[in-house]
């Protein structure tokens, strides 16, 4: 299945039904008077989030969804039914852009969310809502209200534990395919990840979800290599695992790069946790290993991990601490207990 995280898609809510101009004419009432029925109101269009989608790839092929027009009503007083909704499915963390793509209509961040975007019209009012003391026989009746229609901008942004960033061959699609059952494309050639990957990772019968996203350039912010479009994939993870390769010549400018283009898309991101690994280890002898490991340390700010995801080296503790991460900001995130043993 492609990937497909963004799509603009025009919608139309349905128009009320017309209402009836009727009369009573059964054989033995003399004066039968007014009875045409109101109008259906008409379809809305809803948009919900629904669990076993990742991608937005469905409305690549289907761009315009209508809602259906309310029923007219019709004599002996029998209003007509209402149309009937649309409903959009799209996967958790879809949010929802106005026509200029800047203006948020809804953010939805969980499974079963739904949000009216486009509201049906109303239906007409029959002629019997016409009738006064000086007007027996109204024969007027109301159309129905058109409905809405707008075009809007779906994106997705992956709802992810942990989001690992890097230059292009740091080893970030490596490390996710070792650690979870996740089977992104691997190969040694720059910009091999085109599209996020999601994977779930397990540590100590805890699980949590990693997204592995294209690699950063510099110049990336500003619309360089793939840009940093798909950095809004990891906006709401909770840590970052940062991977500078130990193939590259100088690791501190390596890892300046990457904080830069996090700092220039802003987000929050370069102020998210971060938790920083010498990748591809096992390519070093022990003294160029030291050597950049230490600048890497001068660069970061804090003692970088040593890992290699193809000997499996160092994974396990880059998990651990990734997981101690995730935990804290579960719990901080949970609310809180409240203890009612003590209150009338």
């Amino acid at each position: 299945m492609k990937f497909l995280d963004q799509a603009k898609v025009y919608i139309r809510s349905g128009d009320g039904g017309a209402g009836s101009v009727s009369f009573r004419r059964e054989k033995f009432i003399e004066f039968g008077g007014p009875d045409g029925g109101d109008g259906g109101r008409g379809g809305d269009v809803w948009i919900e989030a629904v669990d076993g989608l990742n991608t937005l790839i469905d409305y690549r092929y289907q761009q315009h969804f209508r809602a259906k027009t309310g029923v007219h009503g019709m004599g002996r007083n029998r209003t007509g039914a209402k149309g009937a909704d649309v409903v959009l499915k799209v996967p958790a963390g879809t949010q929802v852009y106005e026509e200029d793509n800047e203006t948020l209509i809804c953010d939805l961040t969980e499974v079963g969310q739904r949000y009216r975007i486009a509201a049906g019209g109303n239906g007409g009012f029959g002629n019997q809502h016409f009738k006064t003391s000086t007007n027996q026989a109204p024969r007027r009746a109301n159309p129905g209200l058109p409905g809405e229609e707008k075009t809007i901008w779906l994106r997705l942004k992956l709802i992810a534990d942990a989001g690992v960033v890097g230059l292009p061959n740091a080893g970030k699609s490596t490390f996710l395919a070792a650690v979870t059952a996740a089977k992104p494309k691997i190969a040694d050639y720059p910009f091999t990840t085109l599209h996020p990957n999601l994977g779930v990772a397990r540590v100590d019968a805890r699980e949590f979800v990693i997204a592995d996203i294209p690699g950063l350039i510099e110049g990336a912010h500003e619309g360089v290599g793939i840009g940093d479009r798909f950095l809004g994939h990891v906006e709401r993870t909770r840590v970052l695992l940062h991977l500078v390769s130990a193939q590259e010549e100088s690791p501190a400018k390596a890892y300046k790069t990457v904080r830069a283009e996090l700092e220039a898309y802003g987000g929050g991101l370069a102020d998210k946790p971060e938790i920083v690994a010498l990748s591809q280890a096992d390519t070093l002898d022990a003294d160029a290993r030291k050597k950049k490991l230490a600048a890497l340390k001068r660069a970061s700010g804090q003692a970088p991990f040593v890992m290699s995801a193809v000997t499996g080296e160092g994974v396990e503790p880059v998990l651990r601490a990734l997981m101690a991460e995730v935990q804290g900001a579960r719990e901080a995130d949970a609310p809180a207990e409240v203890d009612t043993r003590w209150q009338k």
